[in-house]
């Protein structure tokens, strides 16, 4: 009888580790300490081979979770990296970056043991590229087609890879400096460092992509003329209008967008930042974060490794449960309380609070004064904020960081030029299936079209949009 059958039951779940609080936040690189190779295969072992596998239901690019645990487990590392290719053409993007809806799914979550699948799938993509079996997939006959892909984020790439492999000329055009979007912007080196786009960039461009930075298609580049050159448009500029935080005292300074604080940092790391700019820094200062989601804790881990003095992070969401009602909840992922990696590092995380006005002198923030709040939904589902009378109190401040999430893509520029059609959140209207949008010839996916969202998503995104423009093109499509 195969041992492997009774793992479950037998190896308890072990995931891989952290570098000490006091040595990693004196560096921005990335601090995971992964796991020996017998100890990934002793917890691939672990993956009960359900006749239902729910890590399915959990997976927006439905990895083949249980083949490739079982490949692994078995040692046969080349075969898994096969199976993991074919629905994912970034998994070491989602190896560092997906909360891992696919365990919260396990059916060993139950228990809260679920396999450590993102863990896993993070060993076997890095075995992969430390063995050379990542290479370029070059594809046999050029169809002579040409497509664009503005945006060069998770989506644009899957999308632009996918296109290429399909036999297509694809061009990705980025508004910034480097490819990457968010990735190589909004992230911190902290939780992916930019070695792993630039390795797939120079994947990407041996199959045939066409890679233009500095490009801002709408404005520096007419959207009518980029039409007019390719055989199809694919959207993928991501969600980029912030919300704001429209209070009395939002003129001061020091009050900033997360994105803002975020950009400047990466690019500060990676040599970008221009002569004579002045660099935006938490150091000794009192720093507020202004929304509980994963860029407010991307903020907090930038802020303690810049030296901030203090740090405190706001969310006007009561605090939810320390764990959640499996019975309820599972297989989907559950309200609860979720403490990342940068929270440890320190900072006070309020609840139920309200920003009401920013307090200032000379012309810069000193303060924020907020009240309590219960919030409360209508039938409808909308929110409805309840102040507690007596509940005010002021919290002293020299950073302020809004991170409230994106209503929306920016319409100035490229959405407005094409005159595109738009939902009711402001994102692209597509059609349902083939994510094609209201101008011909022009597709849009990732956050710009279902709104703001994660990295898995994106990937998804981009690649089911390639199959709806491989199919448009050329009648049919063989593209998974």
């Amino acid at each position: 009888m195969d041992t492997r059958v009774r793992a479950f039951l037998e190896i308890p779940r072990q995931d891989r580790t952290y570098e000490p609080i006091s040595q990693r936040v004196g560096h921005f690189h990335e601090f995971f300490i992964p796991l020996s190779e017998d100890k990934v295969r002793s917890q691939a072992a672990r993956c009960m081979a359900c006749g239902v596998p729910y890590c399915h239901t959990g997976c927006p690019v439905n990895n083949i979770i249980p083949d490739w645990n079982d490949l692994v487990s078995a040692g046969d590392w080349r075969q898994a990296l096969q199976v993991l290719h074919s629905t994912n053409n970034f998994p070491e993007f989602t190896g560092r970056l997906c909360p891992a809806p696919c365990e919260t799914a396990c059916t060993l979550n139950l228990q809260d043991n679920p396999v450590t699948i993102k863990t896993i799938e993070c060993a076997i993509i890095d075995r992969g590229w430390e063995e050379g079996w990542v290479y370029p997939e070059i594809p046999a006959h050029r169809t002579g087609k040409r497509v664009a892909v503005v945006g060069s984020g998770p989506a644009g790439l899957a999308a632009a890879q996918q296109l290429c492999r399909a036999g297509h000329h694809v061009v990705v055009y980025e508004r910034r400096d480097r490819i990457g979007g968010l990735l190589r912007y909004g992230i911190p080196d902290f939780k992916i460092e930019k070695r792993h786009i630039d390795r797939r960039i120079a994947q990407m461009q041996a199959e045939g992509a066409e890679f233009l930075a500095k490009v801002d298609v709408g404005v520096s580049l007419p959207a009518p003329e980029l039409i007019k050159s390719h055989d199809a448009v694919v959207l993928a500029c991501g969600t980029q209008q912030p919300r704001d935080l429209t209070i009395p005292g939002r003129h001061l300074d020091g009050i900033h967008f997360a994105m803002e604080y975020l950009i400047q940092q990466n690019r500060q790391l990676s040599g970008m930042y221009r002569q004579g700019e002045r660099p935006l820094s938490a150091r000794d200062k009192l720093v507020i974060v202004i929304g509980g989601g994963d860029t407010g804790a991307d903020c907090i881990g930038t802020a303690n490794r810049q030296g901030a003095r203090s740090i405190v992070q706001l969310d006007h969401n009561r605090r939810p449960p320390d764990r959640e009602d499996k019975g309820l909840t599972w297989p989907h992922w559950p309200l609860k309380l979720y403490t990342s990696s940068s929270h440890e590092e320190g900072c006070s995380r309020q609840w139920a609070v309200e920003p009401k006005r920013f307090l200032g002198a000379h012309g810069h923030v000193t303060a924020l004064h907020c009240v309590r709040v219960n919030l409360t939904k209508r039938s409808d589902g909308s929110r409805v904020v309840n102040e507690l009378p007596g509940t005010g109190f002021s919290i002293p401040a020299e950073l302020v960081l809004l991170s409230m999430g994106y209503a929306h893509p920016q319409h100035q520029g490229l959405v407005s030029a094409l005159q595109l059609e738009l939902d009711r959140r402001g994102n692209v209207k597509t059609s349902p299936q083939d994510y094609k949008a209201s101008v011909p010839k022009v597709f849009a996916c990732g956050d710009m079209r279902r709104g703001q969202s994660l990295v898995v998503w994106a990937i998804r995104e981009g690649r089911e949009c390639a199959r709806a423009v491989d199919e448009a093109l050329m009648g049919e499509s063989a593209l998974p």
